[in-house]
Parts: C-alpha cells; structure tokens; sequence
C-alpha cells in the first residue's frame, strides 16, 4: 500500500487473503446472508481495524441507493434568518434532528418569487431522499406528483389538501384556541371578538374553527382598524379581543394599534390575547406558545421513517402550551 493513500478494499483483500468481493460483503454487513465461515468474517474485519480503514462516504450511499441526504423546501422567497421569524425556529428544530439522525440537508433555495411554486423547481427535490416542505399554500399538481409517485415528503404543518393524503407534523391549533377562549369566560367573557387577517391557510382555518367552537364571533381585517370600531364593539358588550397569530403579525400590530388610539386600558378595559405569540411581542400577552422548534425536529423524524420504510403515523398535530401573560383579566363590570 502507498504511503500517504487511504486503505481500500483492495489492500484489505490482499493482507487477509479473500477475494475483494468477500471484503464488500463482509464490511457491508453481510445483508444477503452470504454463507461464509465465521474465521472469514473474523480475519476480515481484524485487517480492517488494523489498517485503520474507513468507508468512502459517497461509494457507501451509492451502494445503499440512498443518500443520507433531505431536502427543506419552503415556499417563500427566502428562507428566513431573522430570529423573531416563527420559521427560525423550525429551522433550528430541523437542523438539530438531522445532526442527530446523521442526514445532511439540501437546502432547495434556487426559488424565488412565482418560481416557488413551479413544477420544474419541486421537481428537483428528488436528488434527495425525501423532502421537507413548509408554507401557508400547497401548489396541488406537482405536490400530487411526489405523492402519487411514493417519494417520500413531510409537511410542516397541517395540510389537508389531496384528500388528507399528505404526511405532516402540525400544531393543535384548534384545541389551543376553544381553550384559550374557555380562559375568557371563566373570568366572565360573555362576548368575545376574534380578528384574524383575511388569508386563509389551514393554520388560520384551525384558529378559527377553535374560537367559533368556543362562541367567539369572528371579524377578517381587510384594511385598517379604526379607534371607533374598537369603541362600537364595547359599546355592543365586547369585553375581551382574540388576534390571530401569522407570519407578519399585522392582526395583532392593528388591533393593538386601535385599542392604544381608542385611550383604551389593558385589561382593565379590555382583555386582549392572541392565538399564538405575535413577533416581537412582550412576554405578558397572553396566548400560547406554537411548538415550532419541535414541530421541524419530529418532521424530520417522520421524513427518515418513511425514507427507511418503518412503521410510523404519517399525520402528527403537536400541543401548544398555554401563556398565561398579563393582558386578560375579569371582565369589566
């Protein structure tokens, strides 16, 4: 053997006196229960240690037909580096339960604008074994086509689309929300505003069906919130106000906005939560926190069962831990 070159297999079956082919076999596993002596196995490896060898990573996932490799695809322009981003937080779930399961992630970031959604650019997931996908909307054709096709996708967050057929890990957002709102009529909340941004998304369509569950009676911001329409709402026996949590947080910075230029008092005046925790928020608002670092850490968990083929729930919804905060209180009266 050369100094200075790696061990190969070669040199392995040379030293011990097989042919190069028990050496594959025997380093591989022996998967296909080639019969062979146990001194042959033995001898094998025992030349192996000495000589220090080490698999060639890429020959090793060529011979596996896998590549130890997953995509993350997101549906945005970029992937998002601001900490206050809810999607930081999936990032890191991600990147940490890939380390762990030994996968390296192919980030698929050659999409931006109306290119993310192109059936050309999803396609070019398949150079990984399986894929990730998160964001508000499913384009159903090309999404239909992996699925169809069996390779292997987990989305972060609930989907419904394809007739449920879409694997995913998601928060409970439906049962936060009914009990964040039981919260208000425990302390006296007869009638409950909820204000949610007019985009509809399962994550929204959650909330909402949680709050209505609940009695909540429900109002889409199309614009802006004038001071008065708050003061018309207390005026009808509104005590508390439900926002809906999303990604630019602009539910909750309008309602806030218009109940401060009302001259309004939280909560003495009036009960203010969110259904999640708005961007940048104080740590006093009350809501719920949305298990966002978990929800990408057991996706990719589900992403490696369905890659190796175990047994496993293609479809998880995560619970969201209340925030008791310090914006509600009983109500007025």
């Amino acid at each position: 053997m050369p100094p200075g070159r790696p061990p190969r297999q070669v040199d392995i079956a040379r030293i011990a006196g097989v042919s190069q082919a028990t050496v594959s076999v025997v380093l591989g596993g022996n998967r296909a229960g080639v019969r062979m002596a146990e001194s042959t196995r033995r001898r094998v490896l025992a030349v192996a240690d000495d000589l220090g060898y080490v698999p060639h990573p890429v020959a090793t996932r060529l011979a596996s037909a896998r590549t130890n490799m997953i995509g993350l695809y997101t549906f945005r322009a970029t992937f998002p580096t601001e900490v206050a981003d809810s999607y930081y937080p999936i990032l890191v779930g991600v990147e940490d339960a890939a380390a762990a399961l030994g996968q390296d992630l192919v980030l698929f970031t050659g999409t931006a604008g109306e290119r993310t959604q192109s059936a050309a650019a999803i396609r070019r997931v398949r150079v990984a074994d399986g894929c990730l996908f998160f964001g508000r909307h499913v384009p159903d054709e090309p999404i239909a086509r992996l699925v169809d096709s069996r390779f292997p996708i987990v989305y972060i967050g609930r989907r419904p689309e394809l007739g449920g057929r879409i694997p995913y890990v998601g928060a409970d957002y439906v049962t936060a929300s009914a009990d964040l709102v039981a919260r208000l009529r425990e302390l006296g909340h007869r009638r409950i505003r909820y204000v949610r941004e007019a985009d509809d998304a399962p994550s929204s369509q959650d909330r909402e069906r949680g709050v209505r569950q609940a009695g909540a009676v429900v109002t889409r911001l199309t614009g802006g919130l004038p001071a008065d329409a708050v003061r018309s709402w207390l005026g009808e026996g509104v005590t508390a106000i439900v926002v809906e949590e999303t990604d630019t947080g602009a539910a909750y910075t309008t309602v806030r906005g218009a109940i401060d230029a009302a001259g309004l008092s939280i909560p003495d005046d009036l009960s203010l939560a969110v259904l999640g925790r708005p961007p940048g928020a104080a740590p006093e608002v009350t809501g719920f926190e949305v298990p966002y670092r978990a929800m990408g850490g057991q996706a990719v968990r589900l992403l490696v069962d369905l890659i190796t083929e175990q047994p496993t729930t293609p479809q998880h919804l995560l619970h969201c831990p209340p925030v008791p905060g310090a914006t509600i209180g009983p109500a007025p009266g």
